[in-house]
């Protein structure tokens, strides 16, 4: 597939991200080109020409595309290839390209494990992230990998661990605060320290203790 060329975006798919995490709110709608797909596309996404038939042009629906990525950053592996075929058609409907931020996960990837190899299949078995739905190469489903591979080249699950157990601390602080508040210290006094009182008050001149019998 190559952009330059008259290759056309057939399926969109997007999934939101916070703080590293992937939400439950995502994007996925299918386009109708003004060209068949070619046989190896098919073969990639399997997604025929018949399949498409009914379905909208990307400029029918490219308004749901800027409703949900509006100007956050948006997270892409191999950036150039998708942005690519983005900004193609955008440019077809006479749109401006996108402007968003690009966190490329192909760079970062090579940045952080320090590999060449880093295409999707590989990372996500080098995270041990289940491949078994991956039969094909669908826009959601490689976005909702991509989100997991995402994470873990940001630390991976230990960053929910920390913030986990930086909380459970706090918890047990707020408790050891309160059992302490409601905490009542006794103290009790000896024959021998009430006689070591009286001596020493003796010693002082007008002394308010002796006012009292104790």
């Amino acid at each position: 597939l190559n952009y330059r060329g008259d290759d056309r975006i057939i399926e969109i798919g997007c999934v939101e991200v916070i703080n590293h995490v992937a939400t439950n709110n995502t994007l996925q709608f299918y386009c109708r080109a003004d060209k068949e797909v070619s046989p190896e596309a098919q073969k990639v996404s399997g997604i025929s020409n018949e399949f498409l038939k009914d379905k909208k042009t990307f400029s029918e629906q490219h308004l749901m595309l800027f409703d949900f990525i509006k100007d956050d950053p948006l997270i892409i592996h191999n950036a150039e290839f998708d942005l690519g075929f983005l900004n193609k058609e955008l440019n077809i409907i006479g749109k401006a390209p996108l402007k968003n931020k690009i966190i490329d996960t192909l760079l970062l990837a090579r940045k952080v494990l320090n590999t060449r190899i880093a295409n999707l299949d590989y990372l996500c078995r080098r995270f041990n992230i289940d491949l078994t739905k991956r039969k094909l190469h669908g826009a959601l489903l490689d976005a909702q990998l991509l989100a997991e591979v995402y994470l873990e080249l940001k630390g991976g699950k230990q960053i929910t661990m920390d913030l986990t157990t930086k909380e459970n601390k706090h918890q047990i602080f707020k408790k050891n605060i309160t059992l302490n508040k409601n905490k009542t210290t006794k103290l009790t006094t000896t024959e021998e320290d009430v006689a070591s009182h009286k001596l020493m008050v003796r010693g002082i001149k007008e002394a308010l203790w002796n006012k009292y019998n104790y």
